[in-house]
């Protein structure tokens, strides 16, 4: 089975959206660079550094399944039915917004976050499973279900806005040395998660 990931743009202060729900401050490292990356989506192509295009080109590369949460899928107006890691995408969600699932679409849905991380690795097989929310990653770390936290540091600090990481249930959670690239605007870490 492959490693279930956490992957998140995150200010200095914690923050992955702004009081607004805004990521604006966080995402302007997609655009910020010279090298051309094409999605899997024919209408995103990301612009960013050669430091940058090498982590999401590898993120992209390993990606079997994604999860996310209903609030995520509603803002991005569901990747218009193509994430752009081209993965099928695993929503939690307590209901199935109006015109979902489509036939066009690699998109389920699922009422718990264990019932979604289980079909997701079905999916995946050896590939990995991305988690790009905060309330998702969190169960899933204090469930011991995590194994990497890889966060895209933007040095901005918003002072309010949705938190990465709230009081874990188990204390402490350890994590391993970082692997560290070094983008223009962002510094990605990624960090095992020690068991």
């Amino acid at each position: 089975m492959g490693k279930v990931v956490a992957a998140l743009s995150m200010s200095l202060d914690g923050f992955v959206a702004d009081e607004h729900d805004g990521v604006g401050e966080l995402f302007g490292w997609y655009m910020n660079g010279d090298v051309e990356l094409p999605s899997a989506d024919p209408r995103r192509v990301f612009r960013v550094t050669g430091a940058s295009e090498r982590y999401l080109r590898s993120g992209f590369g390993s990606s079997g399944a994604l999860i996310c949460g209903r609030r995520l899928f509603d803002r991005t107006d569901g990747w218009g039915g193509r994430h752009p890691a081209g993965c099928p995408v695993f929503v939690v969600s307590h209901s199935v917004p109006g015109g979902w699932p489509r036939d066009d679409s690699e998109t389920s849905f699922f009422p718990d976050p264990i019932g979604a991380l289980e079909a997701a690795q079905k999916v995946a097989g050896e590939r990995t499973v991305s988690v790009s929310t905060p309330t998702l990653t969190q169960q899933y770390l204090d469930a011991g279900l995590l194994d990497e936290i890889a966060v895209s540091l933007v040095p901005v600090l918003l002072g309010t806005g949705t938190r990465l990481f709230r009081m874990p249930v188990v204390m402490p959670i350890r994590l391993g040395d970082p692997e560290v690239i070094e983008g223009r605007g962002v510094t990605h870490l990624t960090y095992r998660v020690l068991r």
